[in-house]
């Protein structure tokens, strides 16, 4: 049968006119593949420490080095017996060696006594609040001879750790992914479009440091997730 050139150009119209339509529609497809948008959400949370390390230091100077020695070990002990009644336990309670500086082998040029001896008194405990109130108990110390923290204190602050940050992870990574989510929705809002699914997500370190100068014993927790969603 003889097919007419009008008859052969309508059929390559109509072939032509799938085509176009499934070229639109495959670079849609394409085009909603590649719309994407990257978001971060923060999460921070205020905690209290739960371990504290207070190093307790004082100095001895004298020129009689056993002398000196047996001072020294007799007001450790005094110290321990202090913080036992302050309700600390010999398993916290810690007696490092004493540090020796021999002005005389050292060629300081003048002195008033040779030796100084400085001993150092550790508190590692998770009784934080105590730590806290101890400090201020510690002067205490000065009516039995001691001069706590005389010339090294600075160099030994009371530190206040938090250990259990694995037990507030996954809390926290759930309201930063929420948080993620919510900015993700207003981005496809604005945009009139849907958000889709993740495409990719990383979690950020958690890092922790002290609220302010004067209260080193509460913490600030933080975390940051960056998360990219597809645009409909």
């Amino acid at each position: 049968m003889e097919i007419k050139s009008h008859e052969i150009d309508i059929h390559l119209g109509l072939a032509a006119l799938i085509l176009g339509f499934c070229l639109i529609a495959a670079a849609a497809r394409i085009s909603n593949k590649q719309s994407t948008v990257t978001v971060r959400g923060l999460c921070e949370q205020e905690m209290m420490a739960d371990r504290a390390i207070y190093p307790i230091c004082y100095k001895e100077v004298g020129d009689n080095l056993e002398s000196l020695y047996a001072t020294v070990q007799k007001k450790n002990e005094v110290i321990r017996q202090f913080l036992k009644q302050k309700g600390f336990t010999d398993e916290e309670i810690n007696i490092g060696s004493p540090s020796l500086t021999d002005k005389y082998a050292d060629n300081y040029g003048s002195y008033t006594s040779r030796y100084t001896i400085s001993s150092i008194v550790s508190l590692c405990t998770e009784k934080v609040e105590q730590v806290i109130e101890l400090q201020s108990d510690l002067s205490q110390l000065l009516d039995k001879g001691i001069a706590i923290g005389s010339g090294n204190s600075w160099e030994n602050p009371v530190v206040y750790e938090l250990t259990k940050l694995n037990d507030i992870k996954p809390k926290m990574i759930e309201e930063a992914n929420k948080n993620a989510h919510t900015a993700g929705e207003q981005f496809a809002k604005d945009s009139d479009s849907r958000l889709g699914k993740i495409c990719n997500a990383t979690q950020g370190l958690f890092s922790i440091e002290n609220r302010d100068a004067s209260t080193p014993y509460i913490k600030r927790v933080r975390v940051v997730t960056t998360v990219t969603y597809q645009l409909k």
